[in-house]
């Protein structure tokens, strides 16, 4: 099922997209996330609306780094024992068609990274990577903006990781019976039209079951928690010459079976 969150008549409600329409309904997020049948009110014609983030304000958003042999490569980085983990803070979050915004007195290193984001059904501790994939409510896409002077000049990731506007996700929120192996997608970035990554999530390092299970082990998952599964090659850093998002520039990510992410950039002073 491909859910979608919408404003409506000031109201941000969710919907099942089928086709050029969408069918409104009355269901919270919680009761999304536990697999709630959908309860329809109406119909909207898709294009008469604006499309909102579909997964809210997670509890915490868990991102991956490095989980692209090939991403390594192009940034010099030897491939990670286990999955490196940082965090975007929840404020990050941002439209599928939202701006990207950015003052240019504190980054001019604003870099694009498509991700797969796996978001969590039920409660996770000490989880078995054999059932971990039981635990996925389902997925959408993201883009894990990055501001590159800012990650690599602290010694951290964090800040770099969470300004404002950084983590657009959506354009669906689509449930996990409709991706019975989340290694199997392909997925791409384009800037201004150009393909700058093109991969599939089979290369990646540690695979989503793995991902889940290993974080389990540290830290509980709570339904509504995301997780950004890594980026693949074609980053702007690892190019030569090194390539930064501009204002005006627009930053598409697709992933198969759940749709495209388009976000303008913007900057201040």
């Amino acid at each position: 099922m491909r859910w979608v969150k919408f404003e409506q008549n000031g109201q941000a409600v969710y919907g099942v997209a089928a086709g050029d329409d969408i069918q409104v309904t009355d269901n919270t997020w919680d009761e999304i996330l536990a697999g709630a049948a959908p309860r329809v009110t109406g119909t909207v014609d898709r294009g008469a609306v604006r499309l909102l983030n579909p997964v809210g304000r997670p509890g915490k958003i868990v991102a991956i780094g490095l989980n692209y042999l090939d991403h390594c490569r192009e940034t010099n980085t030897p491939p990670p024992e286990r999955p490196l983990i940082f965090t975007k803070f929840t404020t990050s979050v941002n439209d599928p068609y939202g701006e990207i915004v950015w003052s240019t007195s504190l980054t001019t290193q604003v870099d694009y990274e498509a991700e797969l984001a796996v978001v969590i059904g039920k409660k996770a501790r000490n989880v078995a990577e054999a059932d971990a994939l039981s635990y996925v409510a389902g997925y959408t896409a993201a883009n894990d903006v990055s501001a590159r002077d800012l990650q690599l000049g602290d010694g951290q990731w964090v800040r770099g990781k969470s300004l404002d506007t950084f983590c657009p996700l959506g354009p669906a929120f689509v449930t996990a019976d409709e991706i019975p192996d989340p290694q199997t997608l392909s997925i791409r970035c384009l800037l201004n039209g150009q393909v700058m990554q093109e991969s599939n999530t089979d290369q990646m390092i540690f695979s989503v079951a793995n991902l889940i299970a290993f974080c389990s082990q540290a830290f509980t998952l709570e339904p509504g928690d995301v997780i950004v599964t890594g980026t693949p090659h074609g980053v702007g850093l690892g190019r030569d010459p090194q390539v930064w998002m501009q204002d005006g520039d627009v930053v598409v990510v697709e992933i198969e079976k759940i749709g495209r992410l388009e976000n303008r950039c913007r900057t201040t002073p």
